[in-house]
């Protein structure tokens, strides 16, 4: 006699109310162990896996790919005491013995690391477990997911795709030159995030010019003895959130965040940092910025930054964040006015460092490096002076303050 279990869509973050099927790993008819991945969704911030909360057999599947689900919706029931194998369910014999011995050898983690599901597909693509252990994982805990290693063989044996896309479909009679590109679900969680912030958030933007020759001449001189040193770069981008987070200090409203008609003013600083990666932005968090130097942001933003980029960021490395920087002065572009991320009520954005001949005190002509920052802002919680106010402490601190601590 076995016992039905609920799973339901567990909240990802605070920020987060829904999220979208990636992939399912479990059959209706398979069995599953007690914290096996059931299934893989996503939303604007993260994949992630979620894991069986019991053991036994799935017995109903509740959500299709691809589609949509509000946190605390029901995604399958597991049946509990249940052990019968799913019927034509090809037996463990399928996968050569050969696999399963590399995988008996290695430890307690690395057996349950690769399950039968990827053993099979791998056997059928001629990849070798060897081979496997090299890809990078993007599950819970560095996991090789299914979609994982179906990218690995798409990348292997075709030309790459559309990062965008997650399927190309041709209508018979289209045009040869018009290609169909299904989105991926992160980048309608992006897109559906981006729309819901612009239509609900009145924004306005501000532009202001900044001198970085100091800082640039600093990093110039100490880049690499720092990166010897630490093991990671010093980038302008470290010295611009240490501005930032100084200059919220004496304009705190643009570190918050609004409830109904009640504005949440936040005395810690957590900032987002954009990160592009092939299928999309994801925005690592740097918790408690406001009490970190620029040695201590530096290695957060590059530790973070490279997780985001092979896909091992975990869900509490995204959220909580209080504001948003995006640097994409790293692609050239000078000045840009970026969607602020909901629910920050602002977003910084970091232009490429530029030289131009200006004018000093006494007339004196100078040869400076400069740069543009663009502050977006809910118009609903602050004003415009408030935001000059904010540009003239960051200013302050940015030019005044070319220092490593």
């Amino acid at each position: 006699m076995s016992e039905d279990i609920k799973v339901l869509l567990p909240k990802l973050g605070e920020s987060i109310h829904s999220a979208t099927i990636v992939q399912w790993f479990k059959n209706i008819g398979d069995p599953v162990n007690l914290d096996e991945p059931l299934l893989e969704v996503s939303t604007d911030k993260v994949n992630s896996e979620i894991p069986s909360p019991a053991a036994g057999v799935l017995k109903e599947i509740h959500a299709n790919l691809d589609q949509e689900l509000q946190v605390g919706a029901l995604v399958a029931v597991i049946a509990v005491g249940s052990t019968a194998p799913r019927e034509n369910e090809p037996s463990s014999e399928a996968v050569p013995q050969t696999v399963y011995q590399a995988v008996e050898e290695q430890s307690g983690e690395m057996r349950n690391f690769f399950s039968p599901a990827l053993l099979r597909i791998a056997r059928e693509k001629g990849i070798g477990f060897d081979e496997m252990e090299k890809i990078s994982g993007t599950g819970m805990g560095g996991r090789l997911t299914k979609n994982d290693l179906e990218d690995y063989i798409e990348k292997k044996f075709s030309a790459k795709p559309c990062p965008y896309a997650a399927k190309k479909t041709m209508s018979p009679d289209a045009a040869t030159d018009v290609e169909r590109l299904k989105m991926t679900g992160m980048r309608k969680a992006i897109a559906d995030n981006m729309v819901r912030s612009f239509y609900e958030a009145p924004h306005a933007t501000l532009v202001s010019e900044v001198d970085v020759t100091k800082v640039m001449k600093l990093i110039q001189e100490q880049k690499e003895s720092f990166q010897a040193k630490h093991g990671f770069k010093l980038t302008i981008t470290a010295f611009v959130a240490r501005a930032i987070c100084k200059a919220l200090s004496e304009y705190p409203l643009i570190n918050s965040s609004l409830e109904g008609d009640t504005i949440l003013v936040k005395r810690f600083v957590n900032l987002g940092v954009a990160v592009s990666i092939d299928n999309g932005l994801m925005v690592p968090v740097v918790k408690n910025c406001q009490q970190l130097g620029i040695t201590t942001i530096a290695k957060a933003i590059s530790e973070l930054s490279a997780k985001a980029r092979v896909g091992k960021l975990a869900p509490d490395d995204v959220m909580d964040g209080t504001i948003t920087m995006t640097n994409f002065g790293m692609s050239g572009v000078q000045i840009g006015i970026p969607i602020i991320r909901h629910s920050e009520v602002a977003i910084i954005g970091v232009g490429a460092t530029y030289k131009r001949v200006i004018p000093l005190e006494n007339d004196v002509l100078a040869i400076r490096s400069l740069m543009h920052i663009s502050l977006t802002f809910d118009h609903r919680v602050l004003d415009g002076m408030y935001g000059c106010g904010f540009f003239s402490a960051l200013k302050k601190h940015f030019e005044e303050e070319a220092t490593i601590d």
